[in-house]
Order: C-alpha cells, then sequence, then structure tokens
C-alpha cells in the first residue's frame, strides 16, 4: 500500500538522480570543450570549479538568500508568538530550533535555508504575518520545517550553483565560438560532426538545467506540503494559507529568479501564473496542493 513515507523515499531518490543528472552536463560540456579547443586541462578545471562553487554555496548559502530576501532577525520581544510557534514544531519534528528572520514586505511568502538542520533559518514576510490566523501560521512553519528536515535546503543550493555553472559555461563557449577559437584539427569532417553536436548540447544545457530545477522545485513542494501536514495532523490549516497566499496577486518587492524556488508560493505573484509561463513555474498550482491537503485531511 502507497503511503506519504513511501513518497518520500521515492522523491528524495528521483531528487538526488536529478543532481546526478547536472553533475553528468557539467562534465559532458567540460569534455566537449576540452576536446574542441584540444586541451585536456579546461576538464580538470571545469571539475575543479565546480567543487570550488558547491563548497562556496554550501557555507555562505543561507547568508546570501536572506541578504537577497533583505531578511531581519526576528526578536522574540516583538514577534513572541512567532517563536513558539517555531519552537514547538522544532520539538515535535525532532529538529533544533531554526533562526527567525522577518522580511519587510506585504506580500504573504515564506522560506527556509541553510546548510544542515543545525545551521537553519526560516524567514517570514510581515505580510504573512498579518494575514494568516495561528492555525495557517503553523500550517506555513510546519511546511519550511519539513523543507528542513528533508534535506531540502542543502539540495536546493546544490542545484542553483549547477545550473549557474551550466550557464557560464555555456555562455563562454558561445562567446568563443563568435570571436573564433578551436583546435585546427576541427577543419576536418569529424571535428565539424563534433562541434555540431558540441554546439546543440552546449545550447540546450542550460534550458534542460532549468527544466531539472523546476521538476525538483515542484516535487519538494509537494513534499513538503505532505510532511507538514503530518507534523501539524491539520491539513486545513496550511490548505487555508495556501489559498489565502495564492489569492495575493502583487509580486514581491525583491523577487529573484535565484531564490523563486526557495519561497512556499511564486514570489513573483499573478504574472507568473499568466500564459505559457506555466510551462517554467517553480512551484506546482496552488489549486493542486491545496486539493492533496484536503484529500488528506478526508
Amino acid at each position: 500500500m502507497t503511503t506519504i513515507y513511501t513518497h518520500q523515499s521515492s522523491n528524495v531518490t528521483k531528487t538526488w538522480l536529478l543532481v546526478g543528472v547536472f553533475l553528468a552536463v557539467v562534465l559532458g560540456i567540460g569534455y566537449f570543450l576540452s576536446v574542441y579547443y584540444g586541451n585536456p586541462s579546461i576538464l580538470t578545471i571545469a571539475i575543479i570549479f565546480s567543487v570550488v562553487m558547491n563548497i562556496t554555496s554550501y557555507w555562505y548559502s543561507d547568508k546570501i538568500a536572506l541578504s537577497m530576501a533583505h531578511a531581519q532577525p526576528a526578536s522574540v520581544a516583538q514577534y513572541p508568538e512567532l517563536h513558539r510557534i517555531v519552537e514547538n514544531l522544532s520539538i515535535t519534528a525532532g529538529l533544533p530550533k531554526p533562526r527567525v528572520y522577518v522580511i519587510p514586505d506585504m506580500a504573504p511568502n515564506a522560506f527556509a535555508t541553510g546548510r544542515n538542520a543545525k545551521h537553519a533559518a526560516v524567514a517570514v514576510t510581515e505580510g504573512l504575518l498579518a494575514m494568516l490566523d495561528r492555525a495557517e501560521l503553523e500550517g506555513v512553519m510546519a511546511h519550511e520545517l519539513s523543507h528542513i528536515g528533508n534535506r531540502d535546503i542543502l539540495l536546493q543550493s546544490m542545484v542553483a550553483v549547477l545550473v549557474g555553472f551550466i550557464s557560464i559555461l555555456a555562455d563562454m563557449f558561445t562567446r568563443s565560438m563568435i570571436f573564433g577559437g578551436g583546435d585546427r584539427d576541427n577543419d576536418s569532417k569529424g571535428g565539424n560532426i563534433l562541434a555540431i553536436v558540441g554546439i546543440v548540447f552546449i545550447i540546450l544545457s542550460p534550458i534542460i538545467a532549468t527544466l531539472i530545477q523546476l521538476a525538483i522545485s515542484r516535487k519538494r513542494e509537494y513534499l513538503a506540503d505532505a510532511s507538514g501536514a503530518l507534523l501539524t495532523r491539520y491539513p486545513d490549516g496550511l490548505a487555508r494559507a495556501l489559498a489565502k497566499i495564492s489569492s495575493y496577486n502583487r509580486p514581491m518587492q525583491h523577487a529573484n529568479n535565484a531564490t523563486a524556488h526557495m519561497y512556499i508560493s511564486n514570489p513573483f505573484g499573478a504574472k507568473a501564473r499568466q500564459g505559457l509561463s506555466n510551462l517554467f513555474m517553480t512551484h506546482p498550482p496552488a489549486e493542486k496542493r491545496i486539493a492533496a491537503l484536503h484529500e488528506m485531511a478526508q
């Protein structure tokens, strides 16, 4: 019989497999560039650069994300109810209490960040605190703590770094093609075929990387919704919160494509749900998430 726990195990496994695909793409691009330019050291440089970027992201991802969101530490004196909710849910989940931040923005939203449970942080907007009642706020905080418990916060940093790295490699190769370069041996028929294959691969790589990033983000949101509902044992609280959040049409003041997938709801508001942009949404439709939560409640 399929349960939420089997879904968790399946989704986590699939997500790590997708990260493996990213690594394969990075190595593939590095290998092609090394062959095209007749310089094996390019592949070595690509591997070293990717490792350095991953290490940097591992240690400083939380600080970067919080800074980009303009989040400020939430004092216990000013936000006692928020701290009580986070502390109680953390105890229930068996997690250390994360650092708590507030974002000066009236668009209702929240996210979690950090490299692991011991170095995690949650951030909520002023608009979220003003809009939700206690049960709804508990649902949102349980969702964010589930991201921490499911180790999503580290995974999303890894994916973001790999997507950025692939884009950098693609841009470097495109510029080199415009201004010339490459091994003279590529004048041969075999070299021309290799060049064409490589060009197609590198042009498509950023698109494929972005689509994989979106797929990972959507899976994580469904999993965190389900895990959060189990944590509070009240799925309707999170369902009501998502309904209120999705009804707010204005984007966040500091919405950013690099961190959009981290939030509980798309920070770009209604314009992110129009037309063909649905294909590139970082979050599943709120209606589907709400329906899944109502099904759990039944």
